[in-house]
């Protein structure tokens, strides 16, 4: 059956092309298996609570006819703004408006929020952008730019609320600078999702070229129920397409946990246990209470545009393994600063087993993605990384809260995690505190941070590191818990090019002994792994050894090998000192810049000149081997090998392919984004 909804119709329809629903609700309730939903253009200020899921041969499918047209936002206009003090306006709301919570006396916390940070989860929009909350009024009245926002200059958009409990009403004050905001599109956010089943189990449903944006959403740990303005909510099989997704106060869409009652943000709530601890507690109890591969997850994300948003553009813990996340453009996350902890990125997933990322372009965010916990089956594939670091020396100070940032970040995992034929162009490519990695075919311009770092929890003078679960390979039972060795990562194929880095942070690497999260390099290369053995000399450890009563030995406790194999170094930038049938080119100077014009990203280079040389070995899951703890080849996820014989455009690279992600070698005046682009 087809449903129709308009809001521009008549009120009382039933759902007919005739007589059509005004809101997506009425046609929510009553959708079934098979059914489609077709949404006209507007603006439909609602939460979407799907009532029912559909089936793998029966989806639900939402629709908006014109992509983009129909929007579901979590705001409210505000037309009755008076003039107060000093160019600051005044408006007062009736709280019944907030039917979910009060978004402007929640305040933004969870597990891993830097508490120092006071925001609500509410907030003001002026023609569509966020303003930035002030913590008194004085802030709105004498506004100061922000010293930490990625945009200065639109910070002195300022807010501030306080409430009338006798009235039951919120009074905002705000400055808006030249604008009358009666004039204007002023709007606040009034719910905490756009899209989301309140039922777990909601399962196949399709959300299609929506815009969705603008709601009051919590922070969203791996220790809390995930929210996000769209969420399947623990459930099987959605896809999210052609949506253009902005302005969550925290996530955008959350492919996340579900609500565990006497575990919910138990870190902060109940101090005794850590969070590592709390977080193993979680992922255990999912298990026991129906996390598996039969019921959760293998959602796709693809072809969206998902931009300015609070903390991440896509979360997501245990609930979405099994993913597909391609073909989508995410940028500008976390540009405000106004939040700040260890779960910001553009995309912030825990447990991506055997998730794929492809084809994505991901940008200016103060993380672009990071993979904690369990990357275990993970691709990383095509996808363009650039300007994922602070943009400004000022915001690289020893105390920054949450690192410098960069492309991607693996940590505490046990692999195998691929990472090929990706373009990495931020001043830190690839932060691996973990283990298991294989980088094959990629450009890198940025460094390898955090090698032998970043595994302990950072105690003050006692030991303590993180047992992180591996699992069954691709299935969700938890096979073993171990800490880090380190090491166990491939590096083959690759082109790195050494570029300028902001002075600040090469002086910041050269203190990075002092970081137990993180060591600061700023050298491109795999220099980073001196001293790591490569697998013929940690075979001989375990040589004569016949178990107990063998003379004592580090065998089982030193750091495992490493294959460097293949790889083009340009520009200084620095191989590994036992590195095989790779070159260093110290001759050639490689120019490396992106530009973008129209909305088209593309090289500008030299590196042409060299790169059409660099003939190399082709690279199969048999080359590689297996990642050590889980005992888990680099293949996909349903176990059939891979042969790295496509670049990164999908074109064939034959049995001799190049160096780097491009078949040809050609990259100057290329376009990388038309098939990044949603």
């Amino acid at each position: 059956m087809i449903y129709h909804v308009n809001i521009s119709a008549e009120k009382g329809g039933d759902g007919s092309k005739e007589r059509p629903f005004t809101r997506i609700q009425e046609a929510a309730d009553l959708a079934t298996a098979g059914d489609e939903i077709l949404v006209y253009p507007g603006i439909y200020r609602e939460t979407v609570d799907p009532k029912n899921g559909g089936r793998e041969d029966a989806r639900i499918v939402y629709r908006s006819l014109e992509k983009g047209k129909a929007v579901i936002t979590g705001a409210e206009p505000v037309k009755n703004w008076k003039p107060f003090d000093n160019g600051v306006w005044q408006a007062e709301i009736d709280n019944a408006v907030f039917t979910d919570r009060n978004p402007f006396t929640t305040l933004v916390s969870g597990d891993w929020f830097i508490a120092s940070f006071i925001a609500h989860t509410g907030d003001v929009f002026l023609n569509g952008k966020s303003m930035y909350e002030a913590q008194s009024f004085e802030g709105v009245k004498d506004p100061v730019p922000s010293a930490i926002s990625w945009d200065p200059d639109f910070s002195v958009y300022t807010w501030y609320a306080e409430q009338d409990s006798e009235r039951n009403m919120t009074i905002l004050y705000a400055n808006f600078k030249d604008f009358d905001p009666n004039e204007e599109n002023v709007e606040i956010s009034v719910r905490k999702s756009c899209f989301a089943p309140e039922k777990e189990g909601i399962g196949y449903i399709t959300l299609s070229g929506f815009t969705v944006c603008q709601a009051a959403t919590q922070w969203a740990p791996p220790t809390a129920y995930q929210e996000g303005m769209i969420a399947p909510h623990w459930s099987k099989g959605w896809i999210i397409e052609d949506c253009e997704v902005f302005e969550s106060k925290c996530s955008g869409i959350s492919l996340g946990k579900y609500l565990q009652p006497e575990n919910d943000n138990k870190w902060l709530k109940w101090k005794y246990k850590d969070g590592t601890q709390t977080e193993r507690d979680c992922i255990l109890q999912a298990q026991r209470e129906g996390f598996t591969k039969e019921r959760i997850g293998s959602h796709t994300v693809r072809r969206c545009h998902i931009h300015d948003c609070g903390q991440t553009g896509i979360v997501g813990h245990l609930g979405g393994v099994f993913s597909v996340i391609e073909d989508n453009h995410i940028h500008h996350i976390n540009n405000k600063q106004n939040l700040a902890g260890a779960e910001i990125g553009g995309i912030k997933m825990h447990a991506a087993i055997d998730v794929i990322y492809r084809r994505n372009h991901i940008h200016h965010c103060t993380r672009g993605l990071w993979l904690d916990w369990q990357a275990q089956g993970t691709r990383v594939t095509q996808n363009l990384f650039h300007d994922n670091t602070l943009p400004f020396a000022h915001l690289m100070t020893e105390e920054a809260t949450v690192g410098i940032g960069e492309d991607i970040f693996v940590e505490v995992s046990h692999g195998p995690t691929l990472i090929d034929h990706n373009i990495l162009l931020s001043t830190r490519a690839l932060k691996l505190a973990t283990q298991g990695v294989a980088a094959v075919h990629n450009l890198i311009a940025g460094a390898i941070t955090a090698v032998g770092k970043g595994t302990d929890n950072g105690a003050k003078t006692l030991i303590s590191p993180r047992y992180t679960p591996y699992h069954v390979p691709h299935q969700t039972e938890v096979a073993g818990f171990m800490t880090f060795l380190h090491g166990d990562d491939r590096f083959m194929n690759n082109i790195f090019i050494q570029q300028p880095v902001d002075p600040f942070m090469v002086e910041r690497s050269k203190h990075g002994d002092e970081n137990c999260w993180d060591d600061e390099n700023v050298t491109v290369g795999v220099a980073s792994f001196k001293g790591y053995p490569t697998f013929e000399e940690w075979q001989k450890e375990f040589e004569g050894y016949c178990g107990m009563g063998s003379s004592a030995s580090d065998r089982y406790y030193m750091h495992l090998p490493v294959w460097s194999e293949g790889n083009l170094f340009l520009n200084g930038a620095l191989p590994w000192e036992k590195e095989k049938d790779s070159e260093v080119n110290d001759t050639f100077h490689a120019e490396l810049s992106l530009t973008e014009k129209d909305g088209v990203w593309q090289l500008a280079t030299n590196l042409d000149e060299v790169a059409h040389k660099a003939v190399r070995k082709l690279v199969d899951t048999e080359r590689l081997g297996m990642a050590f703890e889980p005992e888990q080849k680099y293949e996909n996820p349903d176990g059939t090998p891979i042969t790295f014989d496509r670049d990164f455009f999908g074109r064939d690279a034959g049995e001799k392919p190049l160096a780097g992600p491009f078949a040809d070698g050609r990259y100057d005046g290329i376009p990388l984004s038309n098939a990044h682009e949603a």
